[in-house]
Formats: C-alpha cells, sequence, structure tokens
C-alpha cells in the first residue's frame, strides 16, 4: 500500500502546474504542504515549517503518506491553489522566483497562506494606497553607520523623500527632506549579502544624470518588502500615466530591476597608460558604474554601454601593448568614442562579466536611450 502511495504522489507531480514550486517556480519539487495541497521546494519548505499553524510538509519521496493526505493532494495540487491564494495579486506586487533572497520568497509564502493577502484585498493596504511613511535604518554616506530616518513615499507628488530629524511630532512635514527622490528614475533591489543585514535594500536615482545608492534596512521583515512593493505600485501608477496604451504585461518589467552583473574588476585610466586599479563594478541596464567601495553613495565613474548596431563591441583580452595590470583575464569594451580596458581576477569572472556585457550590446537601442547616449558623459 505504501508504494502505491508513493506512485500516486510521483504521478500527481506529473500533472500541469505540479512540476515546479508552487511558491517559487524551482523545477522538480520533492517536498509538500499536506494541508494546503501544494508541491514545493526544498527551500520553500523550510519556510512553510516556520508557519505551522497553517502549513505542515513532508517529502515526497521520504515520509510516509496515509490514503486520506493523498486524496487532499490529488483533489488540490499548485494550479488549484493558485487560483485561491494568488487570486488578487495585485499586477506590480513582486513574484519571486528560486534565484531571489531568502526574504523575498519568505514574505511571498507569508502574504499567501499566512496573511491571505491576496484573498482580502483590504490587507494590501500598506503598499497599495498611494501613500506611505515610517523610519527606516539608512547607511551613513560618510561613516558608514546605520540611522533611523523618517521615509515619506507619496505617490501624488512622484517622489519618495526621507528626513534626517525624527521628531515625533509633525514638525518634520514642514522641514526640508534631505533627498527627493523621483519615481521616475527609481529603482530599488534587495542586497542583503553587499549590505550585511539579511533585510537590507538598495535604492537607486538619478541626480544630475548620475546614479546615487542608498542603502536601506527594517528590522521586521514584513515592513521592508512591503517598502519595496509600495515603491513598484508607485512606478506602476507613473507608468500607466506615462503609457497609457502599454498592457501591464508591458509595464511589470519595469517597475524594478536586479543587475545584471556586480563584482570587482580592475581598470585603467583614458590613456592607457596608467596603472589598473581594483573597483566594484555594477552594470545596471546600460550604465556600467564603477566604485571605490560596493557601498559608495556615489559612481566615481559610469559608461553607457550602448549596441552593436551603435558601435559597441565587446572583445576578449587587452590590447597587445597594455601593461600595468595585476589580474590576467582581460576584457575590452570598444564604444565609439574609445576604448575600456578591464581585467578579472579568474576566468570565470571573466566570462560572466563578457556575457553580461555581451547581453546589452546584443539588445537593440530604445529611442530614449539614444537620448541616454547624447546626454552622457563619459567618465574615466
Amino acid at each position: 500500500m505504501a508504494g502505491e502511495r508513493r506512485r500516486a504522489l510521483l504521478e500527481l507531480l506529473t500533472r500541469p502546474g505540479n512540476a515546479r514550486c508552487a511558491d517559487c517556480g524551482a523545477p522538480d519539487p520533492d517536498w509538500a504542504s499536506y494541508t494546503l495541497g501544494v508541491f514545493i521546494c526544498l527551500s520553500c519548505s523550510g519556510i512553510h515549517r516556520n508557519i505551522p499553524q497553517v502549513s505542515k510538509v513532508k517529502s515526497v519521496r521520504l515520509d510516509a503518506w496515509d490514503e486520506a493526505q493523498v486524496e487532499f493532494m490529488a483533489s488540490h495540487g499548485n494550479e488549484v491553489s493558485r487560483a485561491t491564494f494568488e487570486s488578487k495579486v495585485p499586477p506590480f506586487y513582486y513574484r519571486p522566483t528560486f534565484s531571489d533572497c531568502q526574504l523575498l520568497r519568505e514574505q511571498w509564502i507569508r502574504a499567501k497562506y499566512e496573511r491571505q493577502e491576496f484573498l482580502h484585498v483590504e490587507k494590501q493596504e500598506p503598499y497599495s494606497a498611494g501613500y506611505r511613511e515610517g523610519l527606516l535604518w539608512k547607511r551613513g554616506r560618510d561613516n558608514g553607520q546605520f540611522l533611523s530616518r523618517k521615509f515619506v513615499l507619496t505617490e501624488r507628488e512622484g517622489a519618495l523623500k526621507y528626513f534626517n530629524k525624527n521628531d515625533v511630532s509633525l514638525a518634520w512635514r514642514a522641514k526640508e527632506p534631505k533627498a527627493v527622490m523621483k519615481i521616475e528614475q527609481l529603482n530599488a533591489t534587495f542586497q542583503p549579502a553587499k549590505i550585511g543585514h539579511p533585510h537590507g535594500l538598495q535604492v537607486t536615482y538619478l541626480k544630475d544624470n548620475s546614479t546615487r545608492n542608498i542603502f536601506i534596512y527594517h528590522e521586521d521583515g514584513k515592513e521592508i518588502v512591503d517598502w519595496f512593493n509600495a515603491l513598484r505600485a508607485a512606478r506602476f501608477h507613473y507608468l500607466q500615466v506615462a503609457f497609457p496604451g502599454a498592457s501591464d504585461a508591458d509595464l511589470v518589467p519595469k517597475l524594478s530591476r536586479n543587475y545584471l552583473k556586480e563584482g570587482y574588476m580592475e581598470k585603467t585610466g583614458p590613456k592607457q597608460t596608467e596603472g589598473f586599479r581594483k573597483r566594484w563594478f555594477t552594470m545596471d541596464d546600460r550604465r556600467l558604474m564603477y566604485f571605490k567601495d560596493p557601498l559608495d553613495a556615489f559612481a566615481r565613474g559610469e559608461v553607457f554601454i550602448g549596441s552593436k548596431e551603435s558601435g559597441y563591441t565587446v572583445l576578449e583580452g587587452l590590447p597587445p601593448s597594455t601593461q600595468g595590470h595585476h589580474w590576467p583575464h582581460g576584457i575590452t569594451i570598444v564604444t565609439p568614442d574609445r576604448k575600456f580596458l578591464f581585467t578579472c581576477e579568474t576566468e570565470a569572472d571573466q566570462r560572466e562579466w563578457i556575457a553580461a556585457f555581451q547581453k546589452v550590446v546584443d539588445r537593440p537601442m530604445l529611442p530614449q536611450e539614444y537620448a541616454v547616449e547624447a546626454h552622457f558623459k563619459h567618465k574615466p
């Protein structure tokens, strides 16, 4: 009998929707919540274990199953669960994948099953109301200490603002904000490893056509994910007005973006006679930025990388006469104006960076990107 139940479970995994984790989309899930009726991956099963009042999990292959549990799985499954627990997910809400950080996956699972936010629209108010304020820990630009700061997101003004003084009265409203970040130019991405906190969020915006970083977190995981989705909601509503004919499917990929690649490389200056220096690089869409430290507020320089049709090329290696580099694996980016030379510590790093650059160069430029290119100042 146990063998028959096991075969029945394995057959259920072949049904539509069950071949991928119900929560993060990872292939070949080997675990299941026998109280929710979903098949999930090992990583998500660990999150489910933390909400035992809602979900109880078993290994599909290793644990014993009784007949009633198998029948429950057969009558439910991932597609039935999705139709229920994801019935009212707002289009702007970030649906994490298996490559996303633990925090995003955990809060997605808790939002679905524990808080049931996508069954009851009123529970979405913290990130869908168009206005949000609260205290967040922000990294100081000069000393690197995290200090409590008042943040205000207002869709009406199209901005995220923060204030240095955290007056508990309403006096802060009369004060000038320390920074005003336009929703139009804002991006947010979780960076727990870089920031050194599991809830670390990096927010970037343009200031005088240069990228400015701020690094924030909240001790409560739900709070910082609500902030993240509130920012995405504000971006979504801005883009709906800016592009009235666009579909949700067109707009959602533009709400926030992860970086194509980050890490250390060496670089030299425009004359290519200076010594190579180690810098932290971030490839953000078509902007290649470099920093002395990964948590710097401002980039030391930015390079626009266009398409091959516009004269941009990525080459493995360095020109033969190049000297002064410590790392052996070179990359040359040819632009219409000049060549940029970089070196990587390992061959694996080199391959990853070339793949990231090539992906950008192979993508045709959009009309608005030509305008960015025209105004972009190449910084050595």
